[in-house]
């Protein structure tokens, strides 16, 4: 293993600072209305501060009909009411600054809201000067004489429908991905470029910090607009990605941006779900590269059926995971890139969920070892709200009328159609809901043990359901308690940044690739290595796969360390979900 000096790696606030996502409907009411808001994001930034965050990353507070939950925007210098408004923004700026903290916005720039002033001009007329602002078409005609849409492309959050909508005052197509109401802007046009720009600056010149860049790889798409490949047995519409994320144009776009960026000092992050080669991920990220991050999603797909959407299943082990570690870790330290790491976000479930094991009996042990392993991996870290108390998917006996969510509603019905006749299929459908349903990270944030857990007043019904745990997992109960989720990552976020030399910018090892169940790595900088070790199983385990590795002490972990350091031996007797950090004798 390489002796990483982390005084060859640049240092940079943004690899250092610890990100903490809000989902703003559901963070904190302030004015009884039952949807988060900006100034209750501010009311709670002495709590974040005392978790050890740095960067507050807000996910869209701008004007929207909230079809999918703000990812719809009307309006990109405006705050919608549902939040606040822009004098709430800049007091929250203000309040950040004041704590040494920054902001971070969600730019949605791949699609608008059919409500958006730029949409409601395109649609107007087919001789309208912002026709061009957006993908337009004619549409084809089938066999048997009847239109339909210029391609086979399927929608993203519906893959039963087209992406294709069709206009009927103005007699053509639009392309709208996500769903009917969020049309694609075209990128190609270099007015809508410089009207992205604008945006960046309004921003910036407010105080925001950087962005967090909504389907970023899908700007810029194959002019042509070719068929998707068929991979969806028995219907007719199939994804597109293969012409739409990372296009022949994307890197120009995006270094666009970046020339504006760089007259700030900014954070950005790409969620870019169809970056998979490692020469395409290094040129975005390097240090010549667009962004200082995006998000890869090996390890929240790792559950997927290769090929598959997310509503499948996959076994999984550890050995699927090492080995995504092993490749995205050395691929950024190797090659100059940088990591975002992550296990929740807006998108997806409750990791403990997913992950591990959200009983009552282990929930616990088993978020502190999801934690143990992500605050020692390389990179930035992120936390989504809720993470850092254990909170947990939404429970398996509420109805499909508490799931919100646009995507978990389409993929419902369009089961309940295909499976009307198969309650052995329909069951599975519901199943994966349960557990992969974007629903289950959007409950409302749980603060304390009084009815709405805090999150708005007793008498006010919130926008969605308070997870029924609310009464045992919450901040009140676990901030004075040394021994609680919380507390636990308040420790480890302080240990991570002590020695940010290797964590941050140190080398990486994965140790014994071949077990099933243990994920262990080892860490090194110039004077110092420690090593992890989590145990992704609930049974006692006998692990000996340190190898050459000697440990000098165990520093910090789940359990009691009383046992593992009177014996320092090769073997690590594991307790079921426990998660350790070891100093090594040698570096």
């Amino acid at each position: 293993m390489s002796k990483v000096d982390p005084a060859k790696s640049k240092r940079i606030w943004w690899k250092e600072c610890v990100v903490y996502q809000i989902y703003p409907a559901s963070f904190q009411d302030t004015n009884d209305d039952g949807y988060g808001d900006v100034k209750g994001i501010t009311s709670r930034l002495d709590y974040l501060k005392a978790l050890g965050i740095d960067v507050i990353w807000v996910s869209p507070i701008y004007k929207s009909p909230q079809v999918d939950m703000g990812y719809d925007i009307s309006d990109y210098k405006q705050i919608d009411d549902l939040y606040g408004s822009l004098a709430d923004v800049d007091d929250l700026i203000a309040q950040l600054h004041k704590r040494d903290m920054k902001l971070m916005m969600d730019l949605v720039v791949n699609h608008t809201s059919d409500q958006h002033s730029w949409f409601l001009e395109s649609r107007s007329s087919t001789k309208n000067a912002k026709r061009e602002w957006y993908f337009w078409k004619k549409g084809k005609v089938d066999a048997d004489g009847k239109r339909i849409p210029p391609n086979n492309w399927c929608r993203i959050l519906d893959t039963t429908k087209s992406a294709w909508q069709w206009d009927e005052k103005t007699q053509e197509y639009y392309l709208s991905l996500f769903s009917p109401e969020q049309p694609d802007l075209n990128w190609d046009n270099p007015d809508v470029r410089a009207a992205v720009h604008d945006i960046l600056r309004f921003w910036l010149d407010r105080g925001v910090s950087g962005f967090r860049m909504d389907v970023i790889d899908h700007i810029s798409k194959v002019q042509d607009f070719p068929d998707g490949e068929k991979v969806i047995p028995g219907q007719y519409y199939q994804p597109g990605n293969a012409f739409y994320a990372n296009g022949p144009r994307l890197h120009e776009y995006l270094q666009e941006m970046r020339k504006i960026l760089d007259e700030y000092d900014t954070i950005t992050v790409g969620e870019m779900p169809f970056i998979n080669d490692e020469d395409e991920i290094i040129r975005t990220v390097g240090m010549q590269g667009s962004l200082n991050m995006v998000f890869l999603f090996k390890i929240l797909n790792m559950d997927n059926e290769p090929g598959q959407s997310k509503w499948s299943y996959h076994e999984w082990d550890a050995t699927d995971m090492k080995r995504i570690h092993d490749q995205t870790q050395r691929l950024m330290i190797e090659r100059g890139g940088w990591n975002a790491i992550f296990t929740e976000n807006h998108d997806g479930p409750r990791s403990i969920s997913r992950f591990a094991d959200d009983s009552d009996q282990w929930r616990e042990y088993a978020a502190k070892m999801l934690c143990t392993k992500s605050i020692t991996l390389g990179g930035t870290e992120y936390i989504y709200q809720g993470q850092e108390l254990g909170m947990r998917n939404i429970p398996a006996d509420w109805s499909m009328d508490e799931y919100k969510d646009v995507e978990s509603q389409s993929y419902w019905k369009a089961a309940q159609a295909q499976y009307a006749n198969n309650h052995r299929k329909l069951d599975y459908a519901r199943k994966l809901l349960q557990l992969k349903a974007r629903d289950h990270t959007r409950t409302p944030m749980q603060w304390n043990s009084t009815p709405n857990a805090g999150f708005c007043k007793s008498h006010v019904k919130p926008w969605m359901r308070v997870n029924d745990d609310y009464p045992n997992i919450n901040a009140t109960r676990q901030i004075p308690d040394c021994e609680s989720v919380l507390s636990y990552w308040k420790r480890c976020l302080k240990f991570r940044r002590e020695h940010k030399d290797v964590f941050i910018y140190g080398d990486f090892k994965i140790l014994d690739p071949e077990d099933k169940d243990i994920v262990a790595f080892r860490r090194c900088s110039k004077d110092e290595s420690f090593v992890t070790v989590t145990n992704f199983t609930g049974k006692h385990k006998e692990w000996s796969g340190l190898g050459d590795t000697k440990i000098k002490e165990w520093v910090i972990g789940n359990y009691e360390l009383d046992t593992h350091n009177e014996n320092l031996g090769k073997t690590v007797s594991l307790r079921p979900w426990e998660g350790i950090i070891g100093r090594c004798l040698e570096v």
